[in-house]
Protein backbone atom coordinates (compact mmCIF):
# COMPACT_ATOMS: atom_id res chain seq x y z
CA UNK A 1 0.00 0.00 0.00
CA UNK A 2 0.64 3.35 -0.49
CA UNK A 3 0.15 7.11 -0.78
CA UNK A 4 -1.59 7.94 -3.99
CA UNK A 5 -2.21 11.42 -5.68
CA UNK A 6 -5.11 11.69 -7.41
CA UNK A 7 -5.28 14.66 -10.18
CA UNK A 8 -8.14 15.40 -11.97
CA UNK A 9 -10.10 18.78 -12.58
CA UNK A 10 -13.47 17.00 -12.18
CA UNK A 11 -14.39 16.63 -8.60
CA UNK A 12 -16.84 13.47 -8.97
CA UNK A 13 -14.34 11.16 -10.60
CA UNK A 14 -11.38 12.64 -8.58
CA UNK A 15 -13.75 11.12 -5.48
CA UNK A 16 -14.55 8.15 -7.02
CA UNK A 17 -11.00 7.13 -8.14
CA UNK A 18 -10.16 8.20 -4.16
CA UNK A 19 -12.41 5.82 -2.89
CA UNK A 20 -11.85 2.82 -5.08
CA UNK A 21 -7.82 3.45 -4.03
CA UNK A 22 -8.67 4.31 -0.65
CA UNK A 23 -11.18 1.01 -0.02
CA UNK A 24 -7.75 -0.78 -1.76
CA UNK A 25 -5.80 0.10 1.49
CA UNK A 26 -4.01 3.04 0.15
CA UNK A 27 -3.90 6.39 1.56
CA UNK A 28 -5.51 9.41 -1.35
CA UNK A 29 -4.25 12.63 -2.21
CA UNK A 30 -5.92 14.60 -4.37
CA UNK A 31 -5.23 17.98 -6.38
CA UNK A 32 -7.75 19.48 -9.21
CA UNK A 33 -4.66 20.33 -11.71
CA UNK A 34 -1.41 20.29 -12.41
CA UNK A 35 -0.14 22.88 -10.61
CA UNK A 36 -1.56 21.79 -7.31
CA UNK A 37 -0.35 18.39 -7.83
CA UNK A 38 3.61 19.33 -8.10
CA UNK A 39 2.95 21.46 -5.21
CA UNK A 40 1.38 17.97 -3.37
CA UNK A 41 4.05 16.26 -4.80
CA UNK A 42 6.95 18.68 -3.67
CA UNK A 43 5.82 18.55 0.03
CA UNK A 44 4.16 14.86 0.46
CA UNK A 45 6.26 12.59 -1.87
CA UNK A 46 3.48 10.24 -2.80
CA UNK A 47 4.34 6.60 -3.86
CA UNK A 48 2.47 7.08 -7.58
CA UNK A 49 0.26 9.85 -9.27
CA UNK A 50 -2.69 8.98 -11.26
CA UNK A 51 -4.06 11.81 -13.40
CA UNK A 52 -6.24 12.53 -15.99
CA UNK A 53 -4.84 13.42 -19.41
CA UNK A 54 -7.42 15.93 -20.52
CA UNK A 55 -7.19 18.75 -18.31
CA UNK A 56 -7.63 22.57 -18.73
CA UNK A 57 -4.16 24.48 -18.22
CA UNK A 58 -1.70 21.99 -17.41
CA UNK A 59 -2.59 18.92 -19.01
CA UNK A 60 -1.29 15.25 -18.27
CA UNK A 61 0.97 15.04 -20.51
CA UNK A 62 2.77 18.52 -19.35
CA UNK A 63 2.11 17.49 -15.66
CA UNK A 64 3.88 14.41 -16.65
CA UNK A 65 6.75 15.74 -17.84
CA UNK A 66 7.36 17.95 -15.03
CA UNK A 67 7.09 14.86 -12.70
CA UNK A 68 10.22 13.24 -14.43
CA UNK A 69 12.22 16.78 -13.76
CA UNK A 70 11.19 16.44 -9.91
CA UNK A 71 11.58 12.48 -9.85
CA UNK A 72 12.00 10.37 -12.69
CA UNK A 73 11.17 7.56 -10.63
CA UNK A 74 7.64 8.48 -9.39
CA UNK A 75 4.97 6.20 -11.17
CA UNK A 76 2.65 8.47 -12.89
CA UNK A 77 -1.09 6.27 -14.57
CA UNK A 78 -2.70 8.18 -16.72
CA UNK A 79 -6.46 8.27 -17.61
CA UNK A 80 -7.65 9.01 -21.01
CA UNK A 81 -10.85 8.12 -22.82
CA UNK A 82 -10.63 6.11 -26.39
CA UNK A 83 -9.92 9.00 -28.68
CA UNK A 84 -6.80 10.13 -26.78
CA UNK A 85 -5.00 6.71 -26.88
CA UNK A 86 -2.38 7.54 -29.22
CA UNK A 87 -1.75 10.34 -26.81
CA UNK A 88 -1.57 8.27 -24.37
CA UNK A 89 0.81 5.70 -25.61
CA UNK A 90 3.00 8.45 -26.42
CA UNK A 91 3.22 9.31 -23.28
CA UNK A 92 4.19 6.21 -22.56
CA UNK A 93 7.79 7.03 -24.49
CA UNK A 94 7.99 10.29 -22.07
CA UNK A 95 7.93 7.54 -18.87
CA UNK A 96 4.55 6.97 -18.26
CA UNK A 97 3.93 3.57 -16.29
CA UNK A 98 1.12 2.92 -17.82
CA UNK A 99 -2.83 4.18 -18.84
CA UNK A 100 -6.21 2.92 -18.33
CA UNK A 101 -9.08 3.82 -20.81
CA UNK A 102 -12.12 5.05 -19.41
CA UNK A 103 -14.78 3.73 -18.78
CA UNK A 104 -11.98 1.06 -16.72
CA UNK A 105 -13.19 -1.10 -13.62
CA UNK A 106 -11.84 -0.26 -9.92
CA UNK A 107 -9.95 -3.63 -10.18
CA UNK A 108 -7.99 -2.37 -13.22
CA UNK A 109 -7.36 0.62 -11.63
CA UNK A 110 -6.15 -1.07 -7.93
CA UNK A 111 -4.19 -3.43 -9.89
CA UNK A 112 -2.10 -0.51 -12.13
CA UNK A 113 -1.70 1.18 -9.00
CA UNK A 114 -0.20 -1.73 -7.07
CA UNK A 115 2.16 -2.79 -9.80
CA UNK A 116 3.25 0.83 -10.47
CA UNK A 117 4.31 1.45 -6.51
CA UNK A 118 5.76 -1.96 -6.72
CA UNK A 119 8.24 -1.71 -9.86
CA UNK A 120 9.06 1.86 -7.92
CA UNK A 121 9.77 0.31 -4.75
CA UNK A 122 11.98 -2.36 -6.80
CA UNK A 123 13.81 -0.07 -8.34
CA UNK A 124 14.47 2.03 -5.52
CA UNK A 125 15.63 -0.70 -3.42
CA UNK A 126 18.21 -1.77 -6.55
CA UNK A 127 19.53 1.94 -6.58
CA UNK A 128 20.45 1.81 -2.85
CA UNK A 129 21.99 -1.42 -2.91
CA UNK A 130 24.03 0.01 -5.94
CA UNK A 131 25.17 3.13 -4.45
CA UNK A 132 26.39 1.14 -1.44
CA UNK A 133 28.54 -1.49 -3.36
CA UNK A 134 31.58 0.75 -3.18
CA UNK A 135 31.48 1.19 0.48
CA UNK A 136 30.35 -2.41 0.86
CA UNK A 137 33.35 -3.78 0.09
CA UNK A 138 35.29 -1.99 2.92
CA UNK A 139 33.13 -2.46 6.16
CA UNK A 140 34.02 -0.10 8.71
CA UNK A 141 33.19 0.21 12.52
CA UNK A 142 33.16 -3.67 12.95
CA UNK A 143 30.49 -4.96 10.78
CA UNK A 144 28.51 -4.71 7.54
CA UNK A 145 28.49 -2.54 4.55
CA UNK A 146 27.56 0.86 4.02
CA UNK A 147 23.58 0.78 3.13
CA UNK A 148 20.91 -2.17 3.80
CA UNK A 149 17.23 -2.37 1.77
CA UNK A 150 14.41 -2.72 3.59
CA UNK A 151 13.83 -5.90 5.43
CA UNK A 152 13.93 -7.71 8.97
CA UNK A 153 17.45 -6.97 10.84
CA UNK A 154 19.21 -7.82 13.70
CA UNK A 155 18.27 -5.17 16.08
CA UNK A 156 20.01 -5.54 19.27
CA UNK A 157 21.97 -9.06 18.06
CA UNK A 158 24.15 -6.90 16.59
CA UNK A 159 25.37 -5.47 19.96
CA UNK A 160 28.00 -8.62 21.10
CA UNK A 161 28.90 -8.22 24.37
CA UNK A 162 26.97 -8.21 28.05
CA UNK A 163 29.76 -6.36 30.17
CA UNK A 164 27.97 -3.67 32.57
CA UNK A 165 28.93 -1.09 30.08
CA UNK A 166 27.25 -2.84 26.87
CA UNK A 167 23.72 -3.45 29.23
CA UNK A 168 24.08 0.53 29.24
CA UNK A 169 24.54 0.87 25.55
CA UNK A 170 21.39 -1.95 24.36
CA UNK A 171 19.44 0.01 27.17
CA UNK A 172 20.12 3.36 25.35
CA UNK A 173 19.78 1.70 21.91
CA UNK A 174 16.06 0.41 22.90
CA UNK A 175 15.11 4.00 24.32
CA UNK A 176 15.98 6.09 20.98
CA UNK A 177 14.29 3.46 18.54
CA UNK A 178 11.13 3.64 19.16
CA UNK A 179 11.42 7.93 18.86
CA UNK A 180 11.59 9.55 15.78
CA UNK A 181 14.00 11.78 17.09
CA UNK A 182 17.33 12.32 15.68
CA UNK A 183 19.96 10.76 17.24
CA UNK A 184 23.73 11.57 17.95
CA UNK A 185 26.41 8.59 18.42
CA UNK A 186 29.52 9.46 20.17
CA UNK A 187 32.31 6.83 20.70
CA UNK A 188 36.23 6.58 19.71
CA UNK A 189 36.86 5.32 16.18
CA UNK A 190 36.90 1.72 15.86
CA UNK A 191 34.13 0.97 18.79
CA UNK A 192 31.08 0.29 16.51
CA UNK A 193 28.61 3.27 16.65
CA UNK A 194 27.60 2.39 12.83
CA UNK A 195 26.53 -1.01 14.26
CA UNK A 196 24.86 0.74 16.70
CA UNK A 197 23.09 3.01 14.31
CA UNK A 198 21.94 0.11 12.46
CA UNK A 199 20.63 -1.76 15.62
CA UNK A 200 18.46 1.85 16.37
CA UNK A 201 16.91 1.72 12.84
CA UNK A 202 16.52 -2.05 12.69
CA UNK A 203 14.32 -1.56 16.12
CA UNK A 204 12.35 1.26 14.96
CA UNK A 205 8.75 1.64 13.05
CA UNK A 206 11.04 2.80 10.08
CA UNK A 207 12.44 -0.82 10.13
CA UNK A 208 10.67 -1.10 6.72
CA UNK A 209 12.60 1.72 5.12
CA UNK A 210 15.83 1.98 3.46
CA UNK A 211 18.97 2.61 6.06
CA UNK A 212 21.98 4.09 4.01
CA UNK A 213 25.39 5.52 5.59
CA UNK A 214 27.48 8.08 4.23
CA UNK A 215 30.65 8.88 5.15
CA UNK A 216 30.95 12.36 5.68
CA UNK A 217 35.06 12.55 6.58
CA UNK A 218 35.69 10.63 2.89
CA UNK A 219 34.35 13.56 0.63
CA UNK A 220 35.03 17.27 -0.46
CA UNK A 221 32.97 19.60 0.83
CA UNK A 222 31.52 19.38 -3.14
CA UNK A 223 30.76 15.65 -3.62
CA UNK A 224 29.21 15.76 -0.24
CA UNK A 225 26.47 18.38 -1.34
CA UNK A 226 25.90 15.96 -4.54
CA UNK A 227 26.10 12.85 -2.32
CA UNK A 228 23.21 14.12 0.21
CA UNK A 229 20.87 16.39 -2.02
CA UNK A 230 21.28 14.80 -5.52
CA UNK A 231 22.00 17.13 -8.51
CA UNK A 232 20.27 17.96 -11.65
CA UNK A 233 21.46 16.99 -15.18
CA UNK A 234 24.19 20.13 -15.90
CA UNK A 235 24.30 20.84 -12.86
CA UNK A 236 28.21 20.93 -13.12
CA UNK A 237 31.06 19.52 -15.00
CA UNK A 238 30.52 15.62 -15.33
CA UNK A 239 26.14 15.81 -14.19
CA UNK A 240 25.63 14.01 -17.26
CA UNK A 241 22.10 12.93 -15.69
CA UNK A 242 20.05 13.35 -12.77
CA UNK A 243 21.03 11.98 -9.66
CA UNK A 244 19.14 11.40 -6.35
CA UNK A 245 20.43 11.95 -3.30
CA UNK A 246 21.18 10.10 -0.24
CA UNK A 247 18.17 11.75 1.46
CA UNK A 248 15.60 11.17 -1.29
CA UNK A 249 16.61 6.94 -1.20
CA UNK A 250 16.46 6.98 2.35
CA UNK A 251 12.67 8.23 1.90
CA UNK A 252 10.84 6.90 4.59
CA UNK A 253 13.81 4.78 6.45
CA UNK A 254 17.48 6.12 7.69
CA UNK A 255 20.39 8.01 6.92
CA UNK A 256 23.36 7.67 9.17
CA UNK A 257 25.99 10.61 8.88
CA UNK A 258 28.57 8.74 9.67
CA UNK A 259 31.64 11.55 11.03
CA UNK A 260 29.51 14.45 11.26
CA UNK A 261 32.09 16.78 13.12
CA UNK A 262 33.88 16.66 9.68
CA UNK A 263 31.32 18.45 6.80
CA UNK A 264 31.63 22.23 6.08
CA UNK A 265 30.49 25.29 7.60
CA UNK A 266 28.26 25.67 3.91
CA UNK A 267 27.43 22.04 4.09
CA UNK A 268 26.11 22.72 7.79
CA UNK A 269 23.92 25.04 7.34
CA UNK A 270 22.14 22.99 4.22
CA UNK A 271 21.64 20.16 6.63
CA UNK A 272 20.09 22.38 9.36
CA UNK A 273 17.49 23.58 6.58
CA UNK A 274 16.81 19.66 5.97
CA UNK A 275 16.02 18.97 10.12
CA UNK A 276 14.31 21.84 10.55
CA UNK A 277 11.88 22.27 7.40
CA UNK A 278 12.10 18.74 5.71
CA UNK A 279 12.76 20.34 2.65
CA UNK A 280 15.92 20.27 0.00
CA UNK A 281 17.33 21.68 -3.26
CA UNK A 282 19.64 19.07 -5.55
CA UNK A 283 22.24 21.14 -6.77
CA UNK A 284 21.40 23.40 -9.96
CA UNK A 285 17.59 22.83 -9.16
CA UNK A 286 15.20 25.83 -7.55
CA UNK A 287 12.70 23.49 -6.78
CA UNK A 288 12.10 22.38 -2.77
CA UNK A 289 11.63 18.85 -2.86
CA UNK A 290 10.01 17.33 0.90
CA UNK A 291 11.64 14.56 2.39
CA UNK A 292 10.64 12.13 5.63
CA UNK A 293 13.83 10.49 7.09
CA UNK A 294 15.40 9.95 10.63
CA UNK A 295 18.63 11.35 10.65
CA UNK A 296 21.66 9.52 12.47
CA UNK A 297 24.75 10.75 13.05
CA UNK A 298 28.25 9.65 14.53
CA UNK A 299 31.58 11.52 15.51
CA UNK A 300 34.69 10.40 17.33
CA UNK A 301 34.82 13.90 18.28
CA UNK A 302 33.95 15.94 21.10
CA UNK A 303 31.33 18.47 19.58
CA UNK A 304 30.93 20.74 22.16
CA UNK A 305 34.39 21.64 21.98
CA UNK A 306 33.84 22.10 18.21
CA UNK A 307 31.12 24.26 18.50
CA UNK A 308 33.35 26.34 21.45
CA UNK A 309 36.45 26.98 19.00
CA UNK A 310 33.77 28.11 16.28
CA UNK A 311 34.22 25.29 13.50
CA UNK A 312 30.79 23.38 14.19
CA UNK A 313 27.43 25.70 14.32
CA UNK A 314 25.86 25.70 17.93
CA UNK A 315 22.14 25.11 16.27
CA UNK A 316 23.34 22.14 14.31
CA UNK A 317 24.88 20.57 17.43
CA UNK A 318 21.82 21.09 19.29
CA UNK A 319 19.33 19.48 16.29
CA UNK A 320 21.62 16.87 15.98
CA UNK A 321 22.11 16.13 20.19
CA UNK A 322 18.44 15.11 20.21
CA UNK A 323 18.73 11.49 21.76
CA UNK A 324 22.45 11.02 22.87
CA UNK A 325 24.07 7.55 22.67
CA UNK A 326 27.78 6.82 23.96
CA UNK A 327 29.96 4.06 22.43
CA UNK A 328 32.46 3.08 24.72
CA UNK A 329 35.93 2.14 23.93
CA UNK A 330 36.70 -1.65 24.47
CA UNK A 331 39.21 -0.90 27.04
CA UNK A 332 36.61 0.07 29.24
CA UNK A 333 34.25 -3.21 28.51
CA UNK A 334 37.24 -5.81 28.60
CA UNK A 335 34.61 -8.75 29.38
CA UNK A 336 33.10 -8.05 26.16
CA UNK A 337 36.98 -9.00 24.45
CA UNK A 338 35.80 -12.66 24.53
CA UNK A 339 32.15 -12.84 22.83
CA UNK A 340 33.91 -10.16 20.25
CA UNK A 341 36.61 -12.24 19.22
CA UNK A 342 34.81 -15.63 18.93
CA UNK A 343 32.09 -13.69 17.54
CA UNK A 344 34.23 -12.37 14.57
CA UNK A 345 36.40 -15.66 14.32
CA UNK A 346 32.73 -17.41 13.69
CA UNK A 347 31.92 -14.91 10.93
CA UNK A 348 35.49 -15.29 9.35
CA UNK A 349 35.05 -19.28 9.39
CA UNK A 350 31.62 -19.06 7.61
CA UNK A 351 32.80 -16.76 5.34
CA UNK A 352 36.17 -18.46 3.87
CA UNK A 353 34.45 -21.74 3.83
CA UNK A 354 36.77 -23.05 6.80
CA UNK A 355 35.85 -25.22 9.58
CA UNK A 356 35.15 -23.94 13.16
CA UNK A 357 38.15 -22.80 15.28
CA UNK A 358 38.35 -21.74 18.68
CA UNK A 359 40.04 -19.33 21.09
CA UNK A 360 42.74 -21.01 23.51
CA UNK A 361 42.32 -20.04 27.03
CA UNK A 362 45.86 -17.94 26.98
CA UNK A 363 44.91 -16.24 24.04
CA UNK A 364 41.85 -14.85 25.52
CA UNK A 365 43.68 -13.84 28.67
CA UNK A 366 45.91 -12.15 25.88
CA UNK A 367 43.28 -10.19 24.43
CA UNK A 368 41.50 -9.44 27.42
CA UNK A 369 44.57 -7.83 28.82
CA UNK A 370 45.24 -5.85 25.87
CA UNK A 371 44.33 -1.68 25.84
CA UNK A 372 42.96 -1.67 22.45
CA UNK A 373 44.03 1.67 21.31
CA UNK A 374 41.91 0.60 17.76
CA UNK A 375 39.19 -0.84 19.64
CA UNK A 376 36.55 -3.39 18.14
CA UNK A 377 38.18 -2.79 14.54
CA UNK A 378 41.21 -3.80 15.91
CA UNK A 379 40.07 -6.62 17.37
CA UNK A 380 38.44 -7.56 14.26
CA UNK A 381 41.46 -7.54 12.00
CA UNK A 382 43.72 -9.64 14.41
CA UNK A 383 41.21 -12.14 14.47
CA UNK A 384 40.44 -12.27 10.58
CA UNK A 385 44.30 -12.65 10.49
CA UNK A 386 44.27 -15.46 13.37
CA UNK A 387 41.68 -17.22 11.30
CA UNK A 388 43.37 -16.71 8.22
CA UNK A 389 46.92 -17.82 9.48
CA UNK A 390 46.27 -20.46 11.59
CA UNK A 391 47.13 -24.08 10.63
CA UNK A 392 44.93 -26.14 13.32
CA UNK A 393 41.73 -25.65 14.81
CA UNK A 394 42.94 -23.74 17.98
CA UNK A 395 44.10 -20.01 17.76
CA UNK A 396 46.95 -19.58 20.52
CA UNK A 397 48.43 -17.01 21.73
CA UNK A 398 51.81 -17.02 20.04
CA UNK A 399 49.90 -16.37 16.97
CA UNK A 400 47.89 -13.44 18.08
CA UNK A 401 50.80 -11.35 20.36
CA UNK A 402 52.63 -10.19 17.23
CA UNK A 403 50.05 -7.96 16.20
CA UNK A 404 49.13 -6.76 19.71
CA UNK A 405 51.11 -3.09 19.73
CA UNK A 406 52.68 -1.42 23.29
CA UNK A 407 55.24 -3.53 25.76
CA UNK A 408 55.88 -6.85 24.84
CA UNK A 409 54.69 -9.30 27.84
CA UNK A 410 57.24 -9.05 30.78
CA UNK A 411 57.82 -6.45 33.41
CA UNK A 412 56.00 -3.55 32.73
CA UNK A 413 54.73 -0.10 34.21
CA UNK A 414 50.67 0.40 34.55
CA UNK A 415 50.36 4.24 35.63
CA UNK A 416 47.10 5.52 36.04
CA UNK A 417 47.40 9.90 36.09
CA UNK A 418 44.59 12.01 37.22
CA UNK A 419 44.27 15.97 36.71
CA UNK A 420 45.76 16.07 40.49
CA UNK A 421 49.39 15.78 40.82
CA UNK A 422 49.52 14.41 43.75
CA UNK A 423 46.84 11.66 42.90
CA UNK A 424 49.07 8.35 40.96
CA UNK A 425 48.84 4.48 41.47
CA UNK A 426 51.78 2.44 39.83
CA UNK A 427 51.78 -1.12 40.02
CA UNK A 428 53.91 -3.73 38.19
CA UNK A 429 51.98 -6.40 35.41
CA UNK A 430 53.31 -9.79 35.90
CA UNK A 431 54.79 -11.47 33.27
CA UNK A 432 53.37 -13.56 29.91
CA UNK A 433 54.06 -16.95 31.96
CA UNK A 434 51.46 -15.94 34.68
CA UNK A 435 49.04 -14.70 32.08
CA UNK A 436 45.82 -16.47 34.10
CA UNK A 437 47.07 -13.49 36.53
CA UNK A 438 47.62 -10.31 34.76
CA UNK A 439 43.77 -9.43 34.24
CA UNK A 440 43.03 -9.98 38.04
CA UNK A 441 46.12 -7.99 39.11
CA UNK A 442 45.50 -4.92 36.32
CA UNK A 443 41.52 -4.70 37.73
CA UNK A 444 43.32 -4.42 41.13
CA UNK A 445 45.44 -1.69 40.35
CA UNK A 446 42.29 0.19 38.57
CA UNK A 447 40.13 -0.40 41.74
CA UNK A 448 42.54 0.93 44.06
CA UNK A 449 43.45 3.72 42.40
CA UNK A 450 39.77 4.55 41.38
CA UNK A 451 39.17 3.99 45.79
CA UNK A 452 42.24 6.59 46.46
CA UNK A 453 41.03 9.17 44.14
CA UNK A 454 37.19 8.52 45.41
CA UNK A 455 38.72 9.23 49.51
CA UNK A 456 40.59 12.21 48.03
CA UNK A 457 37.75 13.62 46.89
CA UNK A 458 35.40 13.00 49.98
CA UNK A 459 32.86 10.30 47.61
CA UNK A 460 32.46 13.02 45.31
CA UNK A 461 32.04 10.68 41.50
CA UNK A 462 31.61 14.16 39.23
CA UNK A 463 35.21 15.08 41.06
CA UNK A 464 36.55 11.49 40.91
CA UNK A 465 35.46 10.54 37.16
CA UNK A 466 36.84 14.04 36.30
CA UNK A 467 40.76 13.32 37.62
CA UNK A 468 40.58 9.99 36.76
CA UNK A 469 40.25 11.27 33.06
CA UNK A 470 36.38 8.42 32.73
CA UNK A 471 32.60 8.91 32.12
CA UNK A 472 30.51 9.23 35.51
CA UNK A 473 28.59 6.75 34.13
CA UNK A 474 31.88 4.34 33.28
CA UNK A 475 32.86 4.99 36.83
CA UNK A 476 29.50 4.41 38.10
CA UNK A 477 29.16 1.22 36.31
CA UNK A 478 32.79 -0.11 37.61
CA UNK A 479 31.48 0.49 41.36
CA UNK A 480 28.34 -1.23 40.73
CA UNK A 481 30.30 -4.56 39.89
CA UNK A 482 32.48 -4.41 42.50
CA UNK A 483 29.92 -3.52 45.01
CA UNK A 484 27.94 -6.34 43.29
CA UNK A 485 31.30 -8.83 43.55
CA UNK A 486 30.99 -7.57 47.44
CA UNK A 487 34.70 -5.71 46.84
CA UNK A 488 33.91 -2.54 47.79
CA UNK A 489 32.48 -1.34 50.82
CA UNK A 490 28.38 -0.25 51.27
CA UNK A 491 29.60 3.39 51.94
CA UNK A 492 30.97 3.58 48.09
Amino acid sequence: MGNVLVVDDKEMLRDSVGVTLQRAGHTVLAAPGGEAALEVIARKRPDAVVTDLKMPGMTGLELLERVKEIDEDLPVVLMTAFGTIETAVQAMTVGAYTYLTKPFKGDELVIAVKRAIEHARLKRENEILRRSAPEASAPREGDGAAAIAPGPGEGLGRLVGDSPAMLDVKEQVEAVARSQGTVLIQGESGVGKEVVARAVHELSPRSGGAFMALNCAALSSTLLESELFGHEKGAFTGAEKLRKGRFELAHGGTLLLDEISEISPQIQAKLLRVLQERVFERVGSSVSIGVDVRVLATTNRDLTRSVESGEFRQDLYFRLNVLPVSMPPLRERSEDVQALAEHFVQKVCAREGLPEKKIADSAVQLLRTYQWPGNVRELQNICERAVVLSRGDTIGSDLVHPWLHGPAPGRAQAKISTSAPEIHATATVPPASVLGQGLRALEDIERQAIIETLERFNGHRQKTAEALGIGVRTLGLKLRKWKDAQIVSEAL
